[in-house]
C-alpha cells in the first residue's frame, strides 16, 4: 500500500480519538504536519522491524493514535517547550550545559527535598540534573532500582508522580532539565505484565521471552555471556508455576521483554510519552544493547536494537519533540 494512502488512513483513525478530536484545529494540524515531516524517519526502522507482520498497518495506526492521545494530553507549557527545542535542536550541546548526577535519597531525601535544593543547583550553574532510578521498583532486591515494578509510579520512598511533575516544573522555571532512567530491556517479575503472564494469559506471555523446554535456551547459551556470573548462572530461569524457562539476562527477578512483539514497542513508547508529559526532558534508556535477540550471536547491540532506538526517537518527536533520548552504551570487557 502506498505510504500516502496509509498516512490518510492513520489520519482518519487519529481524528476519531476523543481526546485528540477536542483539540483546536491548529493543534491537530500541528500534529499531522509533524507526522508528514517525520514520516520517512519513522517508517524506515518500523518497516525493517515489523513490516513483515500481517497486522503491521493496523498496529502502526493504533500506535500513532496512542501518540496523538499523548500529544493531546501534553500540558500547554510543555508544548511551548517543544516549539523552543525545535528552533534550537542542539540545546543540549551548548557550552552552558552543566550536569549533576545524584541519588535522590542521598542528595535531598525525596523529590520535594530536591526542589528545596534548586537554589544550590543554581549557585553551581547546573542546567542538567540526572536523578538515578526513580520509578517504582520491586520490593527487596531490585538491582539498585533497575528492576521496575511500575513505570507510572515513583518509588514511594521518594515521592509520587505528582511530586515529580511539580519538581520538573520548578526545575524548568530555573532552566534546569531533568533526566531520569527508563529501563527498556526488562521489567521486574512483579510488573503487571509479568503477573498476567504468570497467570496464564498468552497475550502477556508474548510480552516476554518464554520457552517450554531447554532446547532453545541451550542453543542461545552457546554464544551468550553471563552478565552477573557471581550472582546467577546462565541467562534463563525456570518457573514451576509457568512450567517455562524465562529469559533473565541480569537477575532472576528481571524478565527480558520481547521486542519482536510490536505491542511491547508501543507500550514502552507510550510510557516514554507519559513521563515526558510529567515534564521529564531527558530519558536515559537503560540496557538497550540487549533488546533484540538473535540465535548464534551474543544478543548484544544487534542492528535491530539500533533500529528500535531510531523508531523511538522518530515517533516520540510527534508528541514531545523536546524529549531527548540518551541510550546506555554497553561494551563487554575484552
Amino acid at each position: 500500500m502506498a505510504s500516502t494512502s496509509l498516512q490518510e488512513q492513520i489520519q482518519q483513525q487519529v481524528n476519531q480519538e476523543p481526546v485528540f478530536a477536542r483539540l483546536y484545529k491548529y493543534k491537530q494540524q500541528q500534529f499531522f504536519q509533524r507526522l508528514e515531516v517525520y514520516w520517512d524517519d519513522l517508517i524506515r526502522p518500523l518497516h525493517h522491524l515489523y513490516g513483515h507482520l500481517d497486522n503491521f498497518e493496523p498496529w502502526l495506526a493504533d500506535t500513532i493514535t496512542r501518540i496523538a492521545r499523548a500529544f493531546a494530553q501534553r500540558p500547554h507549557e510543555l508544548h511551548l517547550l517543544d516549539e523552543k527545542r525545535l528552533l534550537q535542536p542542539d540545546w543540549y550541546q551548548k557550552p552552558t550545559m552543566l550536569g549533576y548526577v545524584a541519588y535522590t535519597d542521598r542528595f535531598a531525601g525525596d523529590l520535594n527535598g530536591v526542589a528545596d535544593k534548586i537554589e544550590y543547583l543554581n549557585e553551581l550553574g547546573i542546567t542538567y540534573l540526572h536523578l538515578m532510578p526513580l520509578l517504582k521498583p520491586r520490593p527487596g532486591a531490585n538491582d539498585g532500582g533497575y528492576a521496575v515494578m511500575d513505570y507510572r509510579q515513583i518509588d514511594p520512598r521518594l515521592g509520587s508522580m505528582k511530586d515529580l511533575a511539580s519538581l520538573t516544573t520548578q526545575l524548568r522555571h530555573n532552566n534546569i532539565s531533568l533526566c531520569i532512567d527508563l529501563v527498556c530491556n526488562h521489567t521486574a517479575k512483579e510488573h503487571e505484565w509479568a503477573q498476567k503472564a504468570r497467570a496464564g494469559d498468552p497475550t502477556y506471555q508474548n510480552y516476554y521471552l518464554m520457552f517450554p523446554d531447554r532446547s532453545q535456551p541451550d542453543a542461545y547459551e552457546e554464544t551468550l555471556r553471563e552478565i552477573f556470573p557471581d550472582f546467577k548462572a546462565g541467562n534463563f530461569t525456570y518457573y514451576d508455576d509457568l512450567d517455562k524457562w524465562v529469559w533473565t539476562t541480569f537477575n532472576e527477578y528481571q524478565w527480558d521483554l520481547n521486542y519482536q512483539n510490536p505491542t511491547v514497542f508501543s507500550e514502552m513508547l507510550e510510557i516514554m510519552l507519559y513521563l515526558a508529559n510529567q515534564g521529564v526532558e531527558v530519558l536515559r534508556l537503560d540496557a538497550v544493547a540487549f533488546m533484540w535477540k538473535r540465535l548464534g550471536t551474543d544478543c548484544e547491540n544487534q542492528p535491530e536494537a539500533h533500529l528500535l532506538l531510531q523508531a523511538f526517537r522518530a515517533l516520540s518527536r510527534l508528541a514531545a519533540p523536546a524529549l531527548l533520548l540518551k541510550a546506555e552504551a554497553i561494551v563487554s570487557p575484552p
